[in-house]
C-alpha cells in the first residue's frame, strides 16, 4: 500500500511538458488590472504573445520597475470559468506538479521577432506567504528570442544573487513585498511568468506629479516607441523537478 506521504512525494518529481498541441493548457495572457487575463494567440501548435503589451506597474519605484506579461501560469488553486475560458483546462494544476520549484529545470522551445529596447525575457516565480505576494525574476538566466527556433535551458537556483525581487510601487506594499527567495522557491503557490524586463517608461509631455506614483497609460500617456515589440511563439515548455526521470 503507498502512504499518503509517498503519493504526495512521487506528484512532485513529475516533469511537467505542455506542448500546445491541445490548446494553451492554462496559459494566458493579461490586459490589465482592472479586465485580468487575456487569451493568447494558438495556432500550429503554439501561443503567441504580441504587442502592444501592458505595463505592469505594480512594481514600480520604490519596486523594481516595469514590466510586460507575456506568458503566465497558474500554479495552484481552481480557476474560475472565466479563466477556464480563456486559458482553457490547467494541465499543470490537474497533473499534480506541486509548487517546490527549488532548482527546477526549465526548457523553453521558442521563437518570434522582438525589438526589445533593452529589456530581457525573464522567468518570474511568484508566491504568497503570510499575505505577502513575492515576485523573484531570475534576472541571471535572460531567455533569447530569435528568428528561428532555438530550445533554450535555465535552472531556478536557490540562489538570490541570480534573482531580482520585485518589490513593490508605493501603494502597494499591502499585497506586495519582499519574501526570501528560499520562501519562494519551495512553494510558487501563485503563478509563474515570462516578461520583459525592464521598461524605460518615457512620459509623452509634461505630468502633473511624480512619474512612478502615477500610473503609465493609465494617469499619462508614454512614448511606446521606447517599449519592446514584436512577438514571441512558445512551442513547448518543459519543467523537470529535481529527482523526476523523464
Amino acid at each position: 500500500m503507498i502512504s499518503l506521504v509517498s503519493a504526495h512525494r512521487a506528484d512532485r518529481m513529475k516533469t511537467y511538458i505542455e506542448t500546445f498541441d491541445n490548446g494553451p493548457g492554462g496559459w494566458f495572457g493579461w490586459i490589465d488590472n482592472a479586465r485580468g487575463p487575456k487569451p493568447l494567440e494558438h495556432r500550429d501548435g503554439c501561443v503567441i504573445s504580441r504587442s502592444p503589451w501592458w505595463i505592469d506597474y505594480n512594481h514600480a519605484p520604490p519596486g523594481a520597475g516595469y514590466m510586460h506579461l507575456l506568458f503566465m501560469l497558474l500554479t495552484s488553486g481552481s480557476p474560475g470559468e472565466h479563466q477556464r475560458e480563456v486559458s482553457g483546462e490547467n494541465r499543470f494544476t490537474q497533473g499534480r506538479f506541486g509548487t517546490n520549484f527549488t532548482n527546477a529545470e526549465f526548457t523553453l522551445r521558442l521563437k518570434g521577432e522582438l525589438l526589445a529596447r533593452d529589456t530581457q525575457l525573464l522567468l518570474l516565480c511568484q508566491g504568497v506567504h503570510q499575505g505577502i505576494c513575492t515576485g523573484w525574476l531570475l534576472t541571471g538566466q535572460p531567455i533569447t528570442v530569435t528568428s528561428d527556433w532555438t530550445e533554450q535551458r535555465i535552472v531556478a537556483v536557490d540562489d538570490e544573487s541570480a534573482w531580482t525581487c520585485l518589490g513593490s510601487r508605493h501603494d502597494r506594499a499591502d499585497y506586495y513585498g519582499r519574501t526570501p527567495l528560499k520562501t519562494v522557491l519551495s512553494d510558487v503557490n501563485a503563478d509563474i511568468l515570462l516578461v520583459l524586463f525592464p521598461l524605460d517608461i518615457g512620459p509623452m509631455g509634461p505630468i502633473d506629479g511624480d512619474p512612478h506614483r502615477l500610473r503609465p497609460e493609465k494617469d499619462y500617456p508614454v512614448w511606446r516607441s521606447r517599449l519592446p515589440e514584436g512577438y514571441v511563439m512558445l512551442d513547448e515548455i518543459r519543467i523537470q523537478f529535481p529527482g523526476a526521470t523523464s
